[in-house]
């Protein structure tokens, strides 16, 4: 499997989002540290769920962190989040 994919898995089976876009942002940050052949190295994300609602934005990244925990210490190097409730994305319109 691949890290995009474990991060979908897991995110999904932690939080139950309603919409979930991973996106591997790694050559754009070829030849920076942490970088590596292959990618899978540095991700944007973007998650809506209703595991946020009432929290804050560092408890929700939290969250991300917690299910995320072994791939963090390992094979992501840079993790770009975008946290929301549902209600906060119908006013961003994403």
């Amino acid at each position: 499997m691949s890290v995009k994919e474990t991060i979908e898995a897991k995110l999904s089976a932690a939080l139950t989002p309603v919409q979930l876009d991973v996106v591997d942002d790694s050559e754009s940050h070829r030849g920076h540290g942490g970088w590596r052949e292959g990618g899978e190295t540095h991700f944007n994300l973007l998650i809506v769920a209703d595991a946020f609602v009432d929290k804050t934005r560092v408890a929700r990244q939290r969250l991300v962190l917690d299910a995320l925990a072994e791939e963090m210490t390992g094979a992501i190097h840079a993790l770009s989040m975008r946290c929301h409730t549902p209600e906060e994305a119908k006013d961003l319109d994403i």
